[in-house]
């Protein structure tokens, strides 16, 4: 059993930046690719970030790559999503998950989410 909780969200202006941190609990959360997810209303969720079980690999969404950067810290149990250079599109609620399958697919557990605003 993972429990997962975002922390990290705010309102931010356009081109500022967010670090947003996912705490996990249960000591199986360093079997898991780790990734961060995003929705807004009336939308389906939308993949942003994974990363592999030592951080040795990352994958993107192409509208975030280049300005967000995942990492994780298993010693802490935690997974962070830096966002730089945001848009007004950026946002969303964002949500980490563990996953089972590389990079996206499977998810068995999410985190409440984060509410994420960009200001034009």
């Amino acid at each position: 059993q993972v429990q997962l909780v975002e922390s990290g969200g705010g309102l931010v202006q356009a081109g500022g930046s967010l670090r947003l941190s996912c705490a996990a609990s249960g000591r199986t959360f360093s079997s898991y690719y780790m990734d961060w997810f995003r929705q807004t209303p009336g939308k389906e969720r939308e993949f942003v970030a994974a990363i592999t079980w030592r951080g040795a690999s990352t994958y993107y969404s192409d509208s975030v790559k280049g300005r967000f950067t995942i990492s994780r810290d298993n010693a802490k149990n935690t997974v962070y999503l830096q966002m730089n250079s945001l848009k007004p599109e950026d946002t969303a609620v964002y949500y980490c998950a563990a996953v089972q399958r590389w990079p996206n697919s499977d998810p068995r557990y999410w985190g409440q989410g984060t509410q994420v605003t960009v200001s034009s």
